[in-house]
């Protein structure tokens, strides 16, 4: 009797087996494809979806049930897997997305910081040019008259040294405020200021981007702090396209912004530019990194001659 209900157990064991080995894969699939999306993000974000793929998952499994051969069946589960597959990648859209606007928005919230800091340290070097444009006048005033009569008191000598210090510190101000700004370099012909092409200009256009208006609104603030500097502006090119046309190019690019730079209030006559097309590479014009960085205008301000002689 024990023998015969072990016999029956065991062969009832096997038609479970049999039953269970004729799931179809698609069903299968289906079902694994709901599980994932069901225990991942899609939970969250993506409900609507999630409770389609759950009741296509659901026919699937009533026509297995109802009909386990059926043609239909299989159509139903690969149905159900599209749906938890779409449950799944419709999730991951919003997650970049959302990640993309707080990126966004960090972005937007670091450019307002730094405009502020840039804003309020052009703040405190215009207060320190007036002042030292008081005593600048004030020596410039003291030295004509010794001049007149022929010898330095050691009072004037004193005023002289002052307003040359002051200059001096006026240029150091501005060079820090420019390095916030972009790239600046001390050259023998001058304080070399380095503006990206790209910033400035859309691909072989001469004319300033939006973007471009706000970058040189910061940088003729700084130049106006020591307006008493003759300027050069130099456009330059990458190797690309001819040498007429690049000449030209960049001719019209140096002009752009020699104009804009004078409408902030820059003396006309102390600002010139000059277009050199590819003449005068920073870096190998092969690969794309190195022509980007060939497409540059430069704003030299010139050296203080005068505060250099004793």
């Amino acid at each position: 009797m024990i023998r015969t209900k072990l016999t029956i157990a065991s062969a009832f064991t096997i038609f479970l087996c049999g039953c269970a080995a004729t799931v179809p894969h698609e069903l299968v699939n289906a079902r694994e494809a709901y599980r994932q999306a069901s225990i991942g993000p899609a939970s969250n974000n993506a409900l609507a979806e999630l409770q389609i793929a759950n009741q296509a998952l659901a026919q699937a499994e009533q026509s297995f049930k109802d009909h386990p051969s059926a043609y239909q069946t299989l159509d139903l589960a690969y149905v159900a897997q599209r749906k938890s597959e779409l449950a799944t990648a419709t999730s991951s859209i919003r997650n970049e997305k959302q990640s993309g606007n707080q990126a966004k928005s960090d972005y937007q919230t670091a450019q307002t910081q730094i405009v502020a800091n840039t804003k309020e340290d052009l703040s405190q070097t215009r207060a320190a040019l007036a002042t030292s444009q008081q005593n600048v006048a004030v020596s410039s005033v003291a030295l004509a008259a010794s001049q007149r009569s022929g010898k330095l008191t050691a009072e004037q000598l004193v005023a002289e040294q002052a307003a040359r210090a002051a200059a001096d510190k006026r240029a150091a101000d501005s060079a820090a405020a420019l390095a916030k700004l972009g790239a600046v370099k001390d050259e023998p012909r001058g304080m070399v200021i380095t503006l990206s092409g790209s910033v400035l200009f859309a691909s072989n256009q001469a004319v300033l981007l939006p973007e471009a208006r706000t970058r040189l609104d910061q940088v003729a603030a700084v130049l106006l702090t020591t307006k008493e500097r003759n300027l050069t502006v130099e456009g330059h090119t990458d190797s690309q396209g001819t040498d007429e046309h690049n000449m030209d190019l960049s001719q019209r690019r140096a002009d752009a912004v020699r104009d804009y730079i004078v409408k902030q209030g820059y003396e006309p006559d102390r600002i010139q530019a000059h277009g050199l097309g590819e003449g005068r590479p920073i870096a190998d014009n092969k690969g794309p990194e190195g022509r980007a960085n060939n497409r540059r205008v430069e704003i030299i301000i010139a050296r203080d001659t005068h505060a250099a002689n004793p």
